[in-house]
């Protein structure tokens, strides 16, 4: 059994939120003594306790573990941009004993930035699984993910919308992964995506989505009826929360050994 603290300092429940607490749920469910600390519950006296792991979920969670954990620090970095160049940056990012990236395109950022390969694993976003396919007409998009003039609606609650959509519209400039696309194609809703940051990682154009060159209708065109299961399929292999739990031990014992 290990003692993991878990930090993040997101003001809301987005997607790395989600992975956070799917991932203290799991480790509690394993037989772990996880804790998992939030925003205005993270103190440097809390963060300096007795654990085997601190984990850090976001930037400033980062730096407060840098400064106060005693424990070997674990950071999950989710973001595609490139990571900074300061000497604070710098000094920040010697100090975790292993990263954990979204994709293996956050990896190779990381890698650029001067982290030693051998210091990241690659432990991809896991979606739960529903008991059915989605079955519907809606073309959904998220706020600032989608595109005007296509007929799409904007949702706020994926899980309520996926099952009465056929597809999401989900375009960015930049992505490290993209859980909201994992989530759809846990419904069997095919995704129409941009081709940038780790969204290649996840999308087979053509197969259980659609990457878009600029033209969002002809992209919407192209889905049909069998890139559901394959969507979903993906999912079940890749992305389950088996899966991310199994690779997150997996690299806190690589730490601890």
């Amino acid at each position: 059994m290990m003692r993991v603290l878990h930090l993040d300092s997101g003001r809301e429940m987005r997607g790395g939120q989600w992975q956070s607490l799917r991932l203290h749920e799991g480790l509690l469910e394993r037989g772990h003594d996880s804790v998992l600390l939030r925003r205005g519950q993270i103190t440097p006296l809390r963060i300096a306790g007795r654990f085997d792991i601190v984990h850090a979920h976001d930037a400033r969670s980062h730096t407060l573990a840098a400064l106060f954990a005693r424990a070997p620090l674990v950071v999950s970095r989710r973001v595609a941009f490139p990571v900074r160049q300061s000497f604070t940056s710098r000094w920040k990012y010697r100090r975790p004993a292993m990263f954990l990236a979204v994709s293996k395109y956050v990896a190779g950022e990381l890698n650029k930035a001067g982290v030693d390969e051998k210091k990241i694993r690659v432990v991809y976003d896991a979606v739960p699984l529903p008991e059915s396919l989605a079955h519907g007409d809606d073309v959904l998009m998220l706020p600032h993910k989608g595109a005007v003039g296509i007929g799409a609606r904007v949702t706020d609650n994926l899980e309520r919308d996926l099952p009465h959509a056929r597809a999401l519209v989900y375009l960015s400039e930049s992505e490290g992964l993209g859980s909201g696309i994992l989530l759809a194609m846990a419904h069997g809703v095919p995704v129409v995506a941009s081709r940038v940051g780790g969204i290649p990682e996840i999308i087979e154009d053509g197969v259980n989505g659609v990457f878009v060159d600029g033209d969002v209708p002809a992209a919407l065109a192209r889905i049909h009826e069998g890139m559901r299961p394959a969507a979903r399929r993906t999912v079940e292999q890749r992305f389950t929360i088996a899966h991310m739990l199994d690779a997150t031990v997996a690299a806190y014992q690589e730490v601890l050994a």
